[in-house]
Formats: structure tokens, sequence, C-alpha cells
């Protein structure tokens, strides 16, 4: 079966990582499914599961295109290890939280892509953010404005249980 990089994408607050949370909870024990740790220059923390990467490695890295995708975001670098772009290759099914700016670069260089947009109202999406009370997500205001248009694959609306949301996520992962 052909593996597939699936894009979980959205606004800060929309539940991304909530929702990918369930996901790999839900589907724990099927090797087709992998959840590889983004690489970011901060450290992890309540809200974001990654791995922390330094700026002269991330910079290093994306000049030797060590990554499967690499952007940068509120004045930090985020990026997929290349073995996310090499396990979709060999038949996974690798879930991934990127940015909405790096779906048409994926579109262009991987071979097999689904887009899943995760989004809230603006009202839920600031009670979410500032809930987090973390100094390094800057400007809320300049958050919340920020539109990405994106062509998705599925789209969830998430403003009820996150249970719900990780239901259609997953049954959108069995049929990839």
């Amino acid at each position: 079966m052909p593996g597939c990089l699936v894009l979980v994408v959205g606004p800060s607050g929309a539940g991304k990582d909530t929702l990918i949370r369930l996901a790999r909870a839900a589907l724990a024990g099927d090797p087709r499914y992998v959840f590889p740790r983004r690489l970011v220059t901060r450290p992890p923390s309540a809200d974001e599961d990654n791995d922390e990467i330094d700026e002269a490695a991330f910079a290093e890295g994306c000049a030797a295109a060590r990554f499967t995708l690499s952007w940068r975001a509120h004045g930090l670098g985020y990026a997929l290890p290349a073995e996310a772009g090499r396990l979709a290759a060999d038949g996974h099914v690798v879930i991934c939280n990127v940015s909405r700016r790096v779906v048409a670069e994926a579109r262009r260089t991987c071979r097999r892509v689904s887009v899943v947009e995760v989004t809230a109202p603006p009202e839920i999406l600031a009670r979410r953010i500032t809930a987090r009370g973390r100094s390094q997500d800057g400007d809320l205001a300049a958050r919340l404005t920020r539109e990405v248009p994106v062509e998705a694959d599925l789209r969830i609306l998430n403003t009820g249980a996150p249970e719900a949301g990780a239901e259609r996520l997953v049954a959108h992962l069995r049929s990839c």
C-alpha cells in the first residue's frame, strides 16, 4: 500500500497537537502510522512535543537539504526530520503538524500528500493561545489575523470535545 505524508495545518490554538496526540493513542500498536517529532529551535513544552535543535544546526540542515520540510514562523525554525519523508516513501502514513505555508512545497516535492486543516473561531483560538501562557507565542492579534489559504482534503472545525475531532482525523488516516 502506498505511503502518505499527512500534513495537519491550521492557526495557532486550533488544537492540532491535541488531535494528533489523540490519534496517536487511537492508532498505537499499528506500525503503519508514524508520528515523528518536529525539530524546533526552542525547548519542548506541555503544549508542543518537539525535539529541540539550535539555530546553527537548523541553518546547516536547511542548507544541506537534510529535512523533509523546513520553515520559519514566529521567529523560530521548524523542520520535519528526513526520516519522515523516507517512511512515507516506504509505505507508512506519516502524520505531522506543519505550517500552512509549506503545503505547496510538500505537494511539489513529496510523492503523496494529504492535508488536514484544523480550525476554530477566533474567540476560541484567542482563549486557547492565552491559556498556554507562552511569552514566545508573540503577538496574539497578529496570530489571529494571519490567513493562509490552503486546499485541504479534510477540514475539522475543532470547537467541541477534542475526541470528536480526533475521531474524524483517525477515520481520515485510516483511509490514506
